[in-house]
């Protein structure tokens, strides 16, 4: 279900361009800092970036992951 909510001007305006960046929609782009926000709030011991990255290798899949080798084990 979409809700209408108000938001400052310079805010949507960032999300405009970092939406662009990371080629998702504006509103995509604010539902992601909202996830990454709540998420760093459950886990306040985790860098930000971490907890970032984690959202987006996530939202990427098993078709994009990459096995983990340990290091004693590489061919």
């Amino acid at each position: 279900m979409g809700m209408s909510v108000r938001i400052e001007d310079s805010l949507y305006n960032e999300a405009k361009v970092q939406a662009h960046a990371e080629h998702r929609t504006i509103v995509g782009q604010i539902e992601f800092w909202a996830k990454i926000g709540r998420a760093a709030l459950d886990n306040p011991d985790l860098p930000i970036d971490f907890v970032r990255d984690l959202l987006v290798a996530r939202a990427e899949g098993q078709t994009q992951a990459t096995t983990f080798v340990p290091e004693g084990k590489r061919g």
